[in-house]
């Protein structure tokens, strides 16, 4: 009795740690394109239904590495309760919350935009691999996500992009590598009206504006 109430404190204990630590983490955050938020509000109300561009910080960024198939494959897919995609431009999951992106034959980005970031985030992955090959790395300060919305996001997007985003070769569900303008992105088409744009947090403010100018023409005076 007396270990297993010691055990239930230790618990408590870690948790209120983790709590306290991401309590402080928020404090001190500030995330890529935080000074450019107003522009983008400005923008978004101006461009109504057509379009609109905002930044979704500190989303969970997971970076896996595993080969589809494998026994690697298999317990990261039950640790974190996801599928791994097994070909270009395939998205598995649920866009709305976790979801998991193809970047080459063995390497994935998982992404949950339902919560935001805190510490530990791969021990769970971490925990699952233990004796097997493979990779679990916490990534989510390395991009920001982007999300470019409304009837007029692909026009936009097709300004800059060096890819065919017609529907018939980039639907709903599909995320590729390529490039806006001179910066390498990831781009997401998450639903019927959303485009989400992954740059890295370096390039952050360079995509925003590069995004606003194409936004221009169809915005309100």
């Amino acid at each position: 009795m007396a270990e297993t109430t010691h055990t239930t404190q230790q618990h408590q204990t870690q948790v209120h740690t983790v709590e306290s630590s991401a309590e402080e983490l928020d404090a001190l955050r500030v995330s890529p394109g935080a000074h450019l938020a107003e522009e983008m509000a400005t923008a978004t109300r101006a461009g109504r239904d057509e379009v609109g561009l905002r930044e979704r910080a500190f989303t969970v960024q997971l970076g896996l590495r595993a080969t589809p198939g494998t026994a690697s494959a298999e317990a990261l897919e039950s640790a974190l309760g996801i599928t791994l995609p097994t070909q270009i431009g395939e998205v598995t999951g649920d866009e709305a919350g976790l979801y998991a992106l193809w970047l080459s034959p063995d390497e994935f980005l998982v992404v949950d935009v339902s919560r935001r970031q805190r510490p530990g985030e791969t021990l769970v992955a971490e925990a699952s691999l233990e004796g097997l090959p493979g990779q679990a790395v916490d990534l989510s300060a390395n991009r920001t996500i982007l999300e470019l919305t409304g009837s007029k996001a692909r026009e936009v997007l097709e300004k800059s992009v060096r890819t065919d985003l017609h529907p018939r070769a980039f639907g709903v569900g599909t995320a590729i590598s390529t490039q806006l303008g001179p910066v390498p992105v990831i781009v997401h088409h998450s639903s019927a009206l959303e485009y989400r744009i992954y740059p890295r947090a370096s390039f952050a403010d360079f995509t925003i504006r590069w995004l606003l100018d194409g936004m221009a023409e169809f915005l309100a005076d």
